[in-house]
């Protein structure tokens, strides 16, 4: 597997820990709702909804050890999580503060800050990572009969204990430099305040073709480089008390999307209503509007995103500038809320009574300016420069309608089939909105049978990798190709 192909597949790895925070977004969200002035202080309801979303944010380091490990792994076999939460086990309890000053044999103060924050997101993110290579490589080793009983799965979590004493050693002396490296990072980034935010948003869209978003995110969102946006976030009063949510700061990293997802792409989505042919503008209508639908209220863009980004790169560049502007602006004018899913509605409500939320409502009007921006440029490069955007394709490229079942089950063999079926992939796997697939032989795939079948886009990363947007169906049309996979398994062990 080449760099980007890997980078890719630890990128699809962390959505599985980062799908636990819409959870804490919601128990947290209703708290403050319950109990806006006092903050848990005057209802019992409202502190525990409030100590139970925390619960998840303070173990976002183990999440992310037990969530990349599981999502890295073959075959997502529990086995692989198992063994991440065994060597973080290991990793943060030798590099702990006390034990790092008896294996040392130095005083409790002369131990490095870096190890009192060992329980961080970097350290999760590396142990997850080995302990699935681990699994992928050593899941099926079968050791002498003597041991026979520690074989294949049950011999993986051995190992990591094992791996999590060395990357311990190892971490001991390199950790303090690392640690440094990544605070100097994010406090660079900070310093850069808004202009940071700014630059870190048009990269964050930029970044979405390839599937490397969600890596780069975790630097800005998580405990990577010391911003911990997200967590800061929903942390509400408690990162306040602590010191780490600061009021009109904390959440700038997140406020600036809000006007953009829940608003601008609308903008752009009628723009290209508009804009298209009179006998198509049925056809757009109905994408349009399911794909706006989806970016307005729960801040899910890749569907309306893929529609225009491949057909019309001028306008994601654009997109991309725009949303750089959003964040900046929000920032700089302190403008804050958070999200613990995506930038819509239903994360704009449960913010709104969080109190790091500033002047939240300021986002809404700032979305209706970006609602006309987008609509006003996105229509005037269309018609200047002649752009193919949905319903503006030339006749041979459009597909005349949309072929693709109802339901899942079908549509899933449908796609196998213009996929080359199993014996074309190597591998099966979604990520929220797209199909990750490892691919034999990329020549007998045509982009245009996909999109027919209602694909909204398809990218190719060198000669093996693919990936098809399908939008929310993404996980439902994976685990239906798999299933299909088994059934055919089970036919020809019954035939012989």
């Amino acid at each position: 597997m080449n760099i980007l192909g890997y980078f890719q597949k630890v990128g699809k790895a962390l959505m599985v820990p980062v799908a636990t925070l819409p959870a804490a977004a919601i128990l947290m969200g209703v708290g403050y709702w319950i109990d806006p002035n006092g903050w848990g202080a005057n209802s019992a309801l409202a502190g525990f909804l409030i100590k139970a979303g925390a619960a998840i944010i303070d173990n976002m380091s183990w999440l992310f050890a037990v969530g990349v490990a599981y999502g890295m792994s073959k075959d997502k076999d529990g086995a692989a999580a198992l063994a991440g939460l065994v060597c973080m086990y290991v990793v943060t309890t030798l590099l702990s503060p006390g034990a790092v000053a008896q294996i040392q044999g130095i005083a409790a103060s002369e131990v490095p800050a870096a190890f009192s924050k060992i329980q961080n997101q970097f350290v999760g993110i590396l142990v997850g990572i080995i302990s699935a290579e681990i699994y992928n490589r050593y899941s099926a080793v079968e050791l002498h009969k003597a041991l026979a009983f520690f074989s294949g799965k049950r011999l993986v979590p051995i190992l990591t204990s094992f791996v999590g004493i060395v990357l311990s050693f190892v971490l001991m002396y390199i950790w303090p430099a690392i640690y440094g490296g990544l605070v100097h990072f994010g406090e660079s980034i900070q310093g850069m305040g808004a202009t940071g935010a700014g630059i870190y948003a048009f990269f964050n869209r930029l970044l979405i073709p390839v599937g490397l978003h969600h890596a780069l995110n975790s630097v800005f969102w998580f405990d990577v480089a010391g911003i911990n946006d997200i967590p800061n976030f929903l942390g509400g009063a408690k990162s306040i008390a602590e010191g780490t949510g600061i009021v009109g700061v904390t959440g700038m990293y997140q406020a600036g999307f809000f006007p953009i997802m829940m608003f601008g792409l609308p903008g752009a989505a009628l723009a290209m209503y508009h804009t298209s042919t009179a006998k198509n503008k049925e056809k757009v209508a109905g994408i349009m509007i399911a794909a706006a639908f989806a970016a307005f209220f729960t801040g899910v863009t890749e569907p309306l995103e893929f529609s225009f980004m491949f057909l019309a790169p001028m306008l994601y560049v654009l997109h991309a500038l725009l949303t750089g502007i959003s964040v900046f602006i929000a920032a700089s004018m302190h403008w804050i809320a958070g999200f613990g899913f995506s930038a819509g509605l239903v994360d704009m409500v449960l913010s709104s009574r969080n109190p790091l939320a500033v002047n939240w409502y300021m986002l809404i009007v700032q979305g209706l300016v970006f609602f006309t921006l987008y609509y006003v440029i996105f229509r005037t490069v269309i018609v200047k420069f002649g752009l193919k955007t949905p319903g503006r394709e030339d006749d041979e490229e459009t597909t005349s309608a949309t072929k693709g079942s109802t339901e899942s089950s079908e549509l899933a063999k449908q796609y196998l089939q213009v996929l080359g079926g199993h014996d074309n992939l190597s591998n099966i796997d979604a990520c929220i909105t797209r199909l990750r697939l490892t691919v034999k032989d990329m020549s007998i795939i045509d982009e245009k049978e996909l999109k027919a079948l209602g694909a909204m886009g398809v990218v190719k990363l060198g000669s093996n990798n693919l990936q098809v947007i399908l939008g929310p169906l993404a996980e439902i049309i994976a685990g239906q190709m798999k299933n299909i996979r088994t059934e055919e398994h089970v036919t020809e062990a019954k035939q012989s």
